[in-house]
């Protein structure tokens, strides 16, 4: 049960954290409410992680040659240094939290798989700049597309809310699809979850998270980066969305953070980052090389508790 916990929690965290990337632009742009957000990002990402997430969960499974316990040890260490950050506000890497309480454990173990890690890697890397480029393509594109429409205020009003609805359930299905595998593959690669048991339990803790502690960071997201008008809230959540469906559908679960960053970045790029706030995005970046660290600390000393042996 310890396990089943453990990994609750850690999909928990991840939903807390990672709904920001999906609706925080829009919500903070106010042409979604937060209750909306909640219940259509909680449904969809169920759904992502169900029908989509099979290739990122036998990904992560290749890494995590261990133990039920070491698995468990694994995801609890992950879960508390995704936590920490989301209590600061920051958007995180939940995946590197993940990797990172990986190698933690298999520091202690004298045992590091390496399989796949290669790939992973670059797949971090290219995230945000694949935010980035997708952004600019889809802001220009579609700023030429809206503005033959030459609608009214009402209208166009309509469309952006309409659209910031439809994109984010699109990116809640990503998200489901990306990183349901950051929550339940160890269990998977130990034998202790089937590989639907794992989707499913892993997409039902994420939602849980968007529903009960997501609100703080969606304003972070959303505001602390750059001032996104309604279209540009559009054009970041588009861009995640597709970004992350990408490394999805390759089955390398990725950093929603690090692709919405990107693509927010894109947006302030194309209006000459004079809205760009340095202090945000610095912030932003430490938190993404701290997440790892801390996870594979918080791993180690935990393996290290567990296995001490007293001698009366």
């Amino acid at each position: 049960m310890f396990y089943l916990i453990s990994a609750i929690y850690l999909g928990w965290s991840l939903g807390a954290n990672d709904a920001a990337n999906i609706f925080g632009t829009a919500v903070s742009s106010r042409m979604v409410k937060f209750v909306t957000a909640g219940i259509l990002s909680s449904i969809f990402v169920i759904l992502g992680s169900i029908i989509g997430g099979r290739a990122g969960i036998e990904t992560i499974s290749k890494i995590s040659s261990m133990n039920l316990t070491a698995a468990g040890i694994s995801s609890l260490s992950a879960a508390i240094a995704v936590t920490i950050m989301t209590i600061l506000k920051l958007p995180v890497s939940t995946s590197q939290a993940v990797v990172g309480s990986i190698i933690g454990v298999g520091v202690m173990q004298k045992h590091v798989a390496l399989t796949g890690l290669n790939k992973i890697i670059i797949c971090w890397i290219g995230t945000p700049i694949g935010g980035c480029i997708v952004s600019i393509i889809l802001y220009v594109l579609l700023a030429r597309a809206v503005n033959r429409l030459r609608l009214s205020w009402a209208g166009f009003d309509f469309m952006m809310r309409a659209g910031l609805i439809i994109t984010g359930c699109y990116g809640a299905y990503a998200l489901g699809a990306n990183n349901v595998a950051n929550v339940t593959a160890v269990f998977y690669g130990a034998g202790f979850l089937s590989l639907q048991a794992a989707a499913l339990i892993g997409g039902a803790s994420i939602a849980l998270g968007i529903v009960t502690f997501s609100k703080g960071v969606m304003k972070t997201v959303g505001k602390g980066i750059v001032k996104l008008d309604a279209f540009s809230a559009l054009i970041v959540v588009l861009s995640n969305a597709i970004t992350v469906h990408i490394y999805a559908i390759i089955g390398v679960p990725v950093s929603t953070s690090q692709a919405v960053v990107g693509a927010v970045l894109g947006i302030g790029l194309l209006k000459r980052a004079e809205a760009l706030r340095k202090r945000a995005i610095i912030g932003v970046f430490s938190g993404w090389i701290a997440t790892p660290i801390i996870a594979a600390l918080v791993s180690m000393f935990i393996y290290f508790v567990i296995n001490l042996k007293y001698v009366g």
